[in-house]
């Protein structure tokens, strides 16, 4: 099967991050189609995709689209049953849907106090009583869900599912803007913060373009609290280790350098998201511990 993935910014646009995951998380193959918000050429793409008015849109193999990232979740789950999206077990399944459910219709306070940005983290923002009553309810619906299914693992509902991706944005504001929870529920943002495919994302987001002003918030920062990579940086030129880009197989153009040696990629984007988070990326580390 054939999809196209209409995405936004990834640093900023927490539903473009859920309908992604929908299909990296679970191995379904995707191509992307990406374009910078708050621009003519988002217009454009959301005009390719109609009847879709935001990010994530799915066109499928026959050219229809399916806007929507809920709609897509059941889409995904319909089409590739075995691939894990919803749960095998029934009731696991059902508190899975409640999850996604409230969580696509909710917590507006939080979303509008605290805005995705996986460029930066706060140390506090101050949040108001709204948002502290949208993560308290966070919490409850967490500790439900554990209880209901039985999960023992750092997911709600046994392994990785659609629920877990739909509260992949929520993990990254309480990462990012310093909210606290309790411990159970900080071991879950923990969890995605460290999940591979999230890593991949938040690095590609580093690559993706200039910084959106209208994300930009006065409060004070602070280090990512997730994984800390390799320090890597840009440089001019090589010669570089690797004859060929780790990624596409393509000549050589651009080059990092990480712990004294140097690497070239085919583009500016293949080696910015690795500067970003190494480790995010297989196909790098199989050559940088080679």
């Amino acid at each position: 099967m054939t999809y196209t993935l209409a995405i936004g910014d990834r640093a900023y646009s927490s539903w473009s991050l859920r309908g992604w995951l929908l299909f990296e998380a679970f191995g379904i193959a995707v191509k992307t189609d990406r374009a910078q918000l708050y621009t003519d050429e988002f217009a454009q793409l959301l005009a390719r995709f109609a009847p879709a008015r935001s990010v994530p849109a799915v066109r499928l193999e026959d050219g229809l689209v399916i806007p929507d990232s809920l709609a897509i979740a059941e889409e995904l789950a319909s089409r590739h049953p075995d691939a894990g999206v919803l749960p095998a077990d029934p009731k696991a399944r059902a508190v899975a849907r409640a999850l996604m459910a409230e969580m696509h219709s909710g917590f507006t306070a939080l979303r509008n106090h605290c805005p995705m940005n996986l460029r930066v983290s706060y140390s506090d923002c101050s949040p108001p009583e709204a948002v502290l009553a949208d993560l308290a309810r966070l919490e409850q619906l967490w500790d439900w869900a554990r209880a209901q299914t039985g999960a023992k693992g750092p997911w709600l509902c046994g392994e990785y599912c659609a629920a877990d991706v739909f509260f992949a944005p929520v993990a990254a504001r309480i990462a990012g803007y310093g909210l606290r929870v309790g411990a159970m529920a900080q071991a879950y943002v923990s969890a995605h913060l460290n999940h591979p495919s999230f890593r991949q994302w938040r690095a590609m987001g580093h690559a993706d373009g200039p910084d959106q002003a209208p994300y930009a918030r006065p409060y004070p920062q602070r280090e990512w609290p997730g994984p800390r990579p390799i320090t890597a940086k840009a440089v001019a030129s090589g010669p570089s280790v690797n004859a060929l880009c780790p990624y596409s197989g393509k000549e050589i153009t651009h080059y990092l350098e990480a712990r004294g040696r140097i690497w070239g990629f085919c583009n500016a984007f293949c080696r910015d998201k690795t500067v970003a988070d190494p480790e995010a990326w297989p196909k790098f580390m199989a050559i940088y511990t080679s």
